[in-house]
């Protein structure tokens, strides 16, 4: 473990629980950058020349590591410009189930059109919620983030194969920027149709780049507009020739982003994420049975059996600042502070996060 953490410099400075806020540049991605950047120096467009080979090759981790098919992936700059693509060529009007004080960036997206939207809850009893409305309002599409970005409140993944299993019409679109990364996930085998999420957090890929993956069924009942160079060849003829996916990659695509999203999942592999998934699990359920017995945590998330590595702790602004003078780096998220265990964090991070909260 301490290998890993000397990839981190930054965990020498700070007690680093904020990764569900920004996740940590690596001294090998922090190198391959400089690598990268100074090849185009030297080379400028020879060196742009084999784009295309990296961004295949980028979207060939992606599908290793999703477990998905390569011709289901698109590589975008961030969620929101993935979704709002997306929405553009669904049909308007459709019924549309959120959860309320979902991620902005989920929910204003379908707010911000003409879709007929209707809400479940986000309590202890979320999947009931959610069925409970499905069978009320008859959604078209249930969008959602699989990890609460507020509390750490994680949906069940069993639950939601049963949701599609009596409800095969009902679209899944969600959001997986505070859950890729933290455990071991199959695409291929999930009932969700459209994933898609932001690599800075917990892929630990830097800023402007994501992905989105949208299974193959789905790829003749959507029809995004978002069109322009790189979508297709720059030439006329082959305009009306644009694969589904590549509607979603109009223009021309950063390799230092993408590339940069490449390595760090190559990284994540070499670790193993058998070994991620147990890091993350066994500190994060640690760090919940210490919270609930010092009553640090809102009995939504206590009265649920599954939780996520992500924690909304009680505390007011003196905590927080009493957190940020003992260099412990968290944030402030709703009413309390929020905080988040990654495989590079410890027991030792945990206690004395417990010795200031005490």
């Amino acid at each position: 473990m301490e290998d890993l953490r000397k990839e981190f410099p930054v965990l020498s400075k700070y007690t680093y629980l904020n990764t569900a806020s920004s996740g940590l540049i690596s001294r090998s991605l922090l190198q391959w950058r400089r690598e990268h950047d100074q090849k185009l120096m030297e080379d400028a467009s020879v060196f742009r020349d084999a784009h295309r080979l990296v961004l295949e090759g980028v979207k060939k981790e992606v599908a290793q590591f999703m477990d998905a098919s390569h011709n289901e992936i698109a590589l975008v700059p961030n969620f929101s410009f993935g979704l709002n693509t997306l929405l553009e060529g669904l049909p308007q009007k459709q019924k549309v189930l959120l959860l309320e004080k979902d991620y902005p960036s989920v929910n204003w997206a379908f707010e911000h059109r003409d879709f007929d939207v209707c809400y479940a809850a986000i309590d202890e009893h979320l999947e009931q919620n959610i069925e409970r409305a499905v069978v009320e309002h008859q959604p078209d599409i249930f969008a959602f983030s699989l990890v609460q970005y507020l509390n750490g409140i994680k949906i069940d993944l069993t639950f939601l194969k049963q949701l599609k299993a009596y409800h095969p019409a009902l679209l899944l679109i969600a959001d997986g920027t505070q859950y890729v990364g933290t455990e071991v996930f199959s695409f291929s085998e999930s009932p969700i149709d459209i994933l898609g999420a932001s690599c800075y957090k917990w892929l630990l890929a830097g800023y402007g780049n994501g992905f989105f993956i949208v299974k193959d069924i789905m790829h003749s009942k959507i029809f995004p507009s978002t069109i322009g160079f790189n979508s297709a060849e720059a030439m006329y003829s082959k305009r009306e020739e644009i694969s589904f996916m590549k509607h979603f990659e109009p223009g021309h695509q950063d390799t230092l982003n993408y590339g940069s999203l490449g390595h760090a999942l190559q990284h994540l592999q070499t670790i193993g994420m058998e070994t991620v998934s147990k890091r993350v699990r066994t500190l994060s359920s640690k760090a919940k049975t210490q919270f609930v017995q010092l009553g640090l945590l809102e009995a939504s998330v206590v009265q649920r059996e599954q939780h996520s590595n992500i924690f909304s702790i009680k505390g007011d602004e003196a905590l927080f600042q009493k957190l940020k003078e003992e260099n412990i780096i968290c944030s402030q998220r709703g009413h309390g502070i929020r905080v988040g265990f990654h495989f590079y964090n410890t027991e030792a991070d945990l206690d004395k996060l417990l010795s200031v909260v005490r």
